[in-house]
């Protein structure tokens, strides 16, 4: 059956590409028929065996070549066949070919609306009735009439059946269409939110070492005189800082970077909570930027919410710059929040930090819960696109996704800095 289904699919693709090779096919297959029809085989039925061959070509040929056009120009087609209909019937030539004006009302009902298929059903009975009351000794008036028509009507109703499938199925493709582009603008907004939410926490960082600079300036200058080797550490203290506000000033600037070809990779539909909404108008926020230092505040936090938290730190944040320490802090709290709200009632989790050289960090946090696509694909969160944004401005790298099992893993790794 899927076969079966494949293959009708190709043929409906190959129709759409190339119309007029299958109107040649069709027109000239019943062509083919009607031919051998005329050879003979029509005297089998007909009212008058002693018509002429002129007359059954004309015929034959008025039945047929018309189809060519019969999804373009459908009642045009069925115009031009009726007079050739009302011979047919008239002379009692009864030609089977006359059965393609069903082949034309069926494409009347699958092209126009349904008040152009009611009169043409009506003319095409023209035909029917001629045939009827000019050779009523066959089988009568009714009998020749009622099937007939009845067949004529069923045509009709499966060329209404069809078009409103077709109008069905293309109504679905054009929503899922717009569900498309509804979810790719969704993403893009929750994106650039993100962005703007980092680069208000970027800014919060630059302003502080903007600061610390500024009160070095003022205690090297005023130590310069009496105590020269303080104003030297002054000095080497400005310029570390000032490295490092450099490098958070570059990482602001990409993130307000615009760019149209960039669109967000598919299901990357966000989770987790925002931690940092604020019901503010402005959406300034009054407490400083978390870092690594609040970690275990954060991990009592989730403890004391109902999720067990087991943690194992290698090395030392003291190095790591604040922006660095601010990205592994904001992955961990959507990581454990993502627990909480996903995980279940019996999920635990495992968080582990290991700090290199050079502010290159490594941290993974896994929990027992639920797994499953809910986490991905929830509605509402940004969690999955901030850490991803946050990620990508260190030049890092996120995985996250189900454990093969049951549970979930987000394993965060940021390369070593790269000097200024």
């Amino acid at each position: 059956m899927r076969q079966i289904h494949r293959l009708s699919h190709r043929v409906r693709a190959f129709d759409r590409r190339h119309p007029l090779v299958w109107d040649v096919l069709v027109s000239g297959f019943l062509l083919a028929v009607a031919v051998n029809d005329m050879q003979g085989g029509w005297r089998n039925i007909t009212e008058n065996p002693d018509a002429p061959t002129w007359l059954l070509t004309i015929l034959t040929l008025g039945f047929t070549v018309p189809l060519l056009w019969r999804r373009t120009y459908p009642v045009t087609v069925l115009l031009a066949m009726l007079p050739l209909a009302v011979v047919n019937a008239w002379t009692g030539t009864d030609l089977q070919a006359s059965l393609t004006l069903l082949v034309a009302t069926f494409n009347i009902a699958l092209h126009t609306g349904l008040r152009t298929l009611l009169w043409s059903y009506a003319l095409t009975l023209g035909p029917i009735v001629v045939d009827a009351l000019r050779h009523p000794e066959v089988q009568g008036a009714d009998q020749s009439i009622v099937p007939q028509a009845t067949r004529l009507a069923m045509v009709a109703i499966v060329g209404v059946s069809y078009r409103t499938r077709q109008e069905y199925l293309a109504s679905l493709v054009e929503r899922a269409r717009q569900l498309e582009v509804e979810r790719d603008q969704q993403a893009r907004l929750a994106t650039a939110a993100e962005r703007t939410r980092i680069a208000r926490e970027m800014h919060d960082i630059i302003g502080h070492n903007l600061s610390v600079i500024t009160s070095l300036a003022d205690g090297g200058s005023y130590a310069a005189a009496k105590n020269p080797e303080r104003a030297a550490q002054a000095l080497t203290a400005i310029g570390t800082t000032s490295r490092q506000a450099l490098g958070e000033l570059r990482r602001l600037l990409d993130v307000l970077r615009t760019d149209p070809s960039e669109t967000e990779p598919p299901g990357a539909a966000p989770l987790g909570l925002e931690p940092l909404e604020s019901s503010a108008p402005s959406g300034v926020e009054m407490a400083p930027q978390p870092s690594l230092t609040d970690l275990d505040h954060l991990i009592e936090g989730v403890r004391s919410a109902g999720l067990p938290v087991r943690t194992t730190i290698h090395g030392y944040a003291t190095a790591l710059p604040p922006g660095r320490q601010l990205t592994v802090y904001r992955v961990i709290q959507e990581a454990l929040t993502n627990t909480l709200k996903h995980g279940g009632p019996d999920a635990t989790s495992t968080v582990s930090v290991s700090y290199g050289d050079g502010g290159a960090v490594t941290a993974t946090v896994t929990d027992t819960g639920r797994g499953g696509t809910s986490r991905s694909n929830g509605a509402g969160g940004r969690g999955l696109t901030g850490m991803r944004e946050r990620t990508a401005l260190y030049g890092g790298t996120l995985e996250s996704g189900p454990l093969p099992d049951h549970g979930w893993r987000v394993h965060l790794q940021l390369p070593e800095e790269t000097p200024q």
